[in-house]
């Protein structure tokens, strides 16, 4: 073991710029090296309670109120149940949660928002049951309510950790305004799949960047105080999700099998749940897979022995929507009895929506089935929330302080911020961007003049309350005195194309013509697998008939996934992917067309050619017979050229950028010291070497050329995303450690190793960077 003392993700990215430097650090945050965990069922001691912080006096609180409580009252903190969003207590949907708040045997309610509502439902547990304890309001604010950004993949495209902390703030001051307390986000699952339909609401391919956006969502949800201020009245509680590895599922079908060594497991999948446990995150999720055979509901080495034991982790672990129950389709358990013992014995603290706990519970603790312990430690840890959100001492929400709709501040923050997370794929010839001039533009496709730009995971009412503008109404307005002409040319689905000849038209009669296609929000996020990730339907037809005219076009893509582009790429000057933008999203796609915002996203994913490539990942290790054009025996397709379409951290600027080779501070540095703590600085010169302002982010990478474990052919260690002049240059410094240049064995108990030997550290600005410089370990 390394016995590195780790820095925070988050922490460890923060740099400052000044006289014309940019500092940063390489560091991440992976898990502790550290012993097992111990058996299932068994439960850490609660902590040591100090005499006078806040903390101590709430665990002799929680002491004196677990001695008071009767077993079926503990297990009913440990139980969460739906709402139904129309009615007020006891009405349609809502009688079974009523009942069970009113004989004071439910610890949490989902889905349920609006002070009035809130009140009426926290008034009856806290004033008419005999514990008065208050409940705990959870809800999916993933990427807005009213207010909505970008999905999480878009975001992490913007390789701008301020990005997704803007959406965290606002989303917190909306939510917790209407008594939401705790929002089931940010979602950290990592994946190789873009087939997979959640790979919307992760961060795409790599863990660093996963690592580095998760601790800046939970530190932007919960505070500043050692990444919690819970109790203030504009944060909510985080949940890191889906614990682990649920990005892996087989054929990107979700909840699918996932098979993964201890090695991968704790060098792909786990790093962000750490780097999240680390700003302070307060509850996590468990996933729906199972892991190598074993479901993550009722994974004791994940849930226990990782989580709990060897990170110390004192918050609570949620069960998914049913998770518990599924223990029986999954051939884990044969009832809903032995489902919630292997659940709660397994490290499940609240089972959401089935209620095999508090059903079967008193029952398991008679026969020793599971201990008093165990369910004392799971009850003491969701009241352990309970009190740091100060819904003791401050239950109720000010009804007249709810957030109803946007405010103007929060939409500049929304289409701010969908600018900076879209990502330019392709311009030749300067395609982009259109001169502000133009004196007529066609807007074609369908969504073209579609508010469906919200994306998966948008909260309930938002598309009411809040639509997205759409990208005919951003380019007229973009455009006051310009003829703006539409045509939908296709549906969405791409059945229906019999509105093709009009688009032609219209694009005949423009200047340019701006085709905007792409997927509805609805074919990503969750059970929204999809076998083909091209263009749906014959959109791509569409492409081809504005191409066919010989007049100016470009497209924008608008989707919520990595898409493979076909035929139709060749033909289009310029490809802009906008992604599913959010509230302003069309605005921010005119932003971006006219050049008031110079484009610097990346692509936070690989996009492949076919999906007969997938997985297709930057992040891959070498095998024995590495491509070679000339050699047949080596490692590639008959039918392919070798490669992605566009790499991971692709994206262009309406500038051009040089970056120089790396500069080490030294060439050779020994294990030991860097296992002691000691860093290998890393320095590169960006020059932008164009005509007008705009970003490039500056990524580093490193390979381990021979190692116990064989190592991928890259691994991004740190990024910086900087504003530079024409002609201006800036260093942007970077530092090395041990957890760079280290690795996790596959020794289930957790072994961290630094290895000696030749190390490739290569600066640029996407995964195929070539300039490098070589570090000796020695």
């Amino acid at each position: 073991m390394s016995g590195v003392r780790r820095r925070s993700v988050l922490a460890a990215f923060g740099g400052t710029v000044a006289a014309g430097a940019v500092t940063g650090t390489a560091q991440a945050a992976p898990a502790e090296a550290s012993a097992a965990g111990s058996a299932a069922g068994a439960a850490p001691a609660a902590p040591v309670p100090g005499p006078g912080d806040a903390k101590g006096r709430h665990e002799r609180e929680i002491s004196a109120l677990l001695r008071r409580m009767t077993v079926e009252e503990k297990f009913g903190q440990l139980q969460q149940l739906p709402w139904s969003w129309d009615t007020g207590p006891g009405g349609g949907g809502t009688e079974e949660a009523t009942r069970a708040v009113r004989a004071g045997r439910l610890g949490s309610v989902l889905s349920i928002y609006g002070g009035k509502a809130n009140n009426a439902l926290q008034k009856i547990a806290v004033e008419e049951t005999r514990l008065g304890i208050p409940l705990l309001y959870g809800f999916d604010i993933i990427h807005g309510m009213w207010t909505t950004f970008p999905v999480p993949l878009a975001q992490a495209a913007s390789f701008d950790p301020r990005v997704a902390a803007t959406d965290a703030e606002v989303s917190a001051r909306e939510a917790r305004s209407h008594g939401i307390h705790w929002t089931f986000a940010p979602m950290m699952d990592v994946t190789h799949e873009p087939r997979w339909g959640r790979i919307a609401e992760g961060n795409g391919e790599d863990p660093y960047l996963t690592s580095v956006f998760a601790a800046a969502k939970v530190t932007a949800y919960q505070g500043t105080d050692k990444g919690r201020d819970l109790a203030a009245k504009d944060r909510l509680a985080a949940c890191a999700k889906h614990f682990v590895a649920y990005g892996g599922a087989e054929g990107g079908r979700d909840y699918n099998t996932v098979t993964v060594s201890e090695s991968q497991l704790r060098n792909h999948y786990l790093p962000p749940f750490k780097a999240a446990l680390d700003a302070g995150c307060a509850t996590v999720m468990a996933s729906f897979n199972t892991i190598n055979g074993v479901p993550a509901h009722g994974n004791a080495h994940t849930l226990t022995g990782i989580l709990k034991d060897e990170w110390g982790f004192d918050g609570f672990v949620v069960s998914d929507w049913t998770g518990v129950q599924e223990l029986i389709p999954h051939g884990f358990a044969a009832d809903g009895a032995e489902a919630a013992r292997l659940g709660l014995n397994a490290g499940v603290d609240m089972e959401m929506t089935s209620t095999h706990l508090a059903v079967n519970g008193k029952k398991l603790l008679r026969e020793g089935r599971i201990s008093e312990r165990r369910l004392d430690d799971a009850v003491r840890r969701v009241l352990r929330l309970k009190y740091e959100l100060g819904l003791f001492d401050n239950p109720y929400v000010d009804e007249k302080a709810v957030v109803q709709e946007p405010t103007p501040a929060a939409r500049r923050a929304a289409r701010d911020t969908a600018a900076r997370s879209m990502v330019l794929l392709k311009n030749e010839k300067k395609a982009l961007p259109l001169a502000p001039g133009t004196g007529s533009v066609a807007v074609v496709g369908p969504f073209a003049d579609s508010p469906d730009l919200l994306g998966a995971w948008a909260f309930p009412f938002a598309a009411k309350t809040a639509p997205a503008v759409t990208v005919l109404a951003g380019v007229r307005a973009a455009l006051p005195g310009a003829k703006v002409t539409y045509a939908q040319g296709v549906d969405a689905d791409g059945k229906d194309t019999g509105g093709i000849p009009a688009a032609v038209a219209a694009a005949k009669a423009a200047d340019v013509t701006v085709v905007v296609v792409g997927e509805a929000s609805a074919l990503s996020g969750e059970a929204a697998a999809r076998s083909d990730i091209g263009l749906p339907g014959d959109q791509e037809r569409l492409i081809a008939a504005v191409a066919a005219t010989g007049r100016p076009f470009v497209v924008v893509l608008v989707n919520g996934r990595p898409l493979t582009l076909g035929d139709w790429l060749g033909s289009a000057p310029a490809v802009l992917e906008a992604w599913h933008g959010g509230t302003e999203a069309g605005n921010a796609v005119a932003d971006v067309l006219f050049g008031k915002v110079n484009p610097g996203g990346k692509l936070p994913v690989t996009f492949p050619r076919t999906v007969g490539q997938i997985p297709l990942y930057y992040n891959h290790e070498s095998t024995g017979r590495p491509y070679d054009p000339d050699n047949k025996y080596t490692s590639k397709y008959l039918d392919l050229p070798e490669g992605p379409q566009f790499a991971f951290g692709h994206g262009l600027s309406y500038t051009t950028f040089e970056t120089g080779a790396p500069k080490l501070s030294r060439g050779s540095v020994p294990a030991r010291a860097l296992r002691g703590g000691d860093t290998v600085e890393v320095a590169v010169t960006l020059t932008n070497t164009g005509d007008r302002e705009g970003d490039e982010v500056v990524q580093l990478y490193v390979h381990d050329r021979f190692a116990s474990v064989v190592q991928p052919v890259r691994k991004l260690r740190g990024f910086r995303r900087v504003t530079l002049a024409a002609g201006r240059s800036t260093t942007v410094r970077f530092s090395l450690g041990a957890d760079d240049l280290g690795f996790w064995t596959n020794s289930e108990d957790g072994r961290f190793v630094v290895e000696e030997g030749d190390f490739d550290v290569y600066a640029g600005t996407s995964a195929l960077a070539t300039a490098k410089a070589t570090l000796k370990v020695t």
